[in-house]
């Protein structure tokens, strides 16, 4: 055979693919359209059992398969397949009757995110409390109770209220409790309270809104009443500055 090519022919590049061969350009392309596939599936995933931790916290009774299943308009088979890991890492757990519920494992998260939400939060406590010439706190909702997570006691008063961190009350008590609860239906006005906690303690708060799977209030406390028209707005700036400070 001639291995020399005729007049007026180009050779063959010996490293071009055979004809109706797939090259190895395509073979790169078919491998990136099956890690993009892959990373798109996993991020659905993701998406859908973050919807469904979502779904289970706002469902006081929890839920069942068959619910969340309707809910995430997804097949049951397909939440088993959600609920199985959740469970494995504590993020859900199923009572006695098969149904839903949070798990411990996000109590851990909580608490690990508890720091870091307090240290946002400092700045504005602390301005606020200067400003208010009361003790500035920051309350969040745990187990459907309102729990004091930080707490800035003011720097000039001769007498102010010693306000613990950690203390625990009922959301329907207290400014701070009650401010939650009006931000969950969206009301951003102060709440004020007069002896809800403590006898002869008087509190101004308001929800802080915005922040994405947090409930809380920003709120003062004091042993004489509070001019709500006075300290209302720097409750409210305080809680928008928070706001910003988390988001």
């Amino acid at each position: 055979m001639d291995a020399t090519a005729r007049s007026g022919e180009t050779p063959a590049d010996p490293s071009a693919p055979a004809a109706g061969l797939p090259s190895q350009a395509d073979g790169v392309a078919v491998q990136a359209d099956a890690r993009a596939g892959r990373v798109g599936e996993a991020s659905q995933t993701l998406d859908r059992g973050l919807r469904l931790l979502h779904l289970v916290a706002d469902a006081p009774g929890g839920l069942t398969v068959t619910e969340a299943a309707h809910q995430l308009t997804i097949g049951r088979a397909a939440v088993y397949r959600l609920v199985s890991p959740l469970i494995g890492h504590g993020m859900l757990r199923r009572d006695s009757d098969g149904r839903l519920r949070l798990g411990a494992g996000l109590l851990h998260l909580a608490r690990r995110a508890q720091p870091l939400l307090a240290e946002g939060a400092l700045p504005a406590l602390r301005r606020l409390a200067e400003q208010a010439g009361a003790t500035a706190h920051l309350t969040v909702v745990e187990a459907g109770e309102g729990v004091a997570l930080a707490v800035v006691e003011p720097s000039w008063t001769s007498f102010h209220v010693a306000y613990r961190a950690g203390a625990r009350h009922p959301l329907d008590r207290g400014a701070a409790g009650r401010a939650i609860l009006a931000g969950r239906i969206g009301l951003a006005e102060p709440v004020s309270s007069s002896g809800e906690l403590q006898s002869g303690a008087y509190g101004v708060a308001a929800p802080v809104l915005g922040v994405p799977g947090l409930e809380a209030s920003v709120g003062v406390v004091a042993l004489a009443p509070l001019d709500v028209d006075t300290i209302g707005p720097q409750v409210l700036a305080a809680a928008k500055a928070i706001a910003n400070a988390l988001s």
